[in-house]
């Protein structure tokens, strides 16, 4: 069994590369993912210098092969199609140039989501359309897919061009949130180098089947995350599809970008679910199932502990995820 098992390093994020990856280390990890642009900043990754600079290329891998690591996945996760034109062009131009770096790194994958339109020509704001029961939520989806398949048939094409495959978090809020929805992205941009970025989390609160999820992609299957989340009892009354968020002012500490002048907000104090650290949400035996699906579709395949568990540190929620992380993958 050869997974690669690492982390997304953007839970360290006020940490020094070299930094992260002791602390990957220290946690049995060897696979790196790092963010490149989109929501949040790139701090574990100089994009322009690397761009720019063969010489800086060398060095930044040699950070990771010197410590027995491997950079296996530039994140640059955003909505590359939001109307607002201070988030969708700058999203957009963020993921071509991470294409273009990790086609110059020799990374095979980039991992992003595939963005949400508004809802027609003139609208201002995304529009994520769920249940599209009335007739008007079907002339909204066909204008969004059509802006999707055609921005996504040029990034299909940026990828071929520099050796990369793209790999989207299927991230609700997105009109790829789901693998019935990252098909009909396949199948109507005819692509070759995108797929999906299997993070089982957010299937996992829409009450998928995860193993049956990964079985039925197969191959488009081409990277994965290793991030948990359990339903809550504030689920009895709010159902998963719940609005009840709360603003966070605009002087917050640590507050999280989404776009320029925009962040994300508060949730309920009994929410409907939340994300844990892995094991805590489904046991480690469900771990080695995914596991052992993945490995099926590629023994080689990334799997990056992606932690956002609120009750547990940086470094001892990271830990906790890659201690069952590996428990989980010593059955294979």
């Amino acid at each position: 069994m050869a997974l690669k098992l690492g982390a997304y390093t953007a839970c360290l994020h006020d940490r020094t590369l070299s930094e992260a990856l002791d602390i990957l280390k220290e946690n049995g990890l060897t696979s790196v993912e790092v963010n490149t642009g989109g929501f949040i900043p790139s701090p574990h990754c100089p994009v322009d210098l690397l761009l720019s600079s063969a010489t800086a290329r060398e060095e930044y891998l040699a950070a990771f092969a010197d410590r027995g690591m491997e950079l296996t996945g530039l994140n640059c996760n955003g909505n590359p199609l939001n109307p607002l034109p201070g988030v969708g062009p700058k999203h957009a131009d963020d993921l071509r140039r991470t294409i273009r770096l990790a086609g110059l790194l020799g990374v095979e994958h980039v991992v992003t989501m595939s963005g949400t339109p508004g809802s027609d020509p003139d609208a201002k704001y995304p529009s994520w359309v769920v249940n599209p029961w009335d007739g008007v939520y079907m002339d909204v989806l066909d204008y969004q897919w059509g802006v999707a398949v055609e921005f996504w048939k040029e990034i299909d094409a940026l990828a071929r061009e520099n050796d990369v495959r793209v790999a989207i978090e299927m991230h609700p809020h997105n009109v790829v949130f789901s693998p019935v929805t990252l098909k009909r992205l396949i199948d109507e941009t005819g692509a070759t180098n995108v797929g999906a970025e299997m993070d089982p989390s957010h299937l996992m609160w829409q009450g998928m089947d995860i193993v049956a999820a990964v079985k039925w992609l197969g191959p488009l299957v081409f990277h994965a995350a290793a991030k948990d989340a359990t339903l809550c009892p504030g689920a009895d009354i709010r159902g998963v599809l719940d609005t009840s968020f709360t603003r966070v002012p605009a002087d917050a500490p640590g507050k999280v970008p989404t776009g320029y002048g925009s962040w994300c907000n508060a949730w309920p104090e009994n929410p409907a679910w939340k994300f844990v650290a892995v094991g805590l949400g489904n046991d480690v035996p469900f771990w080695t199932e995914f596991l052992r699906a993945l490995a099926e579709v590629n023994p080689d395949m990334a799997v990056n502990i992606e932690h956002e568990d609120a009750a547990y540190s940086q470094t001892e929620g990271l830990a906790l995820a890659a201690k069952n992380l590996r428990s989980a993958a010593d059955p294979l």
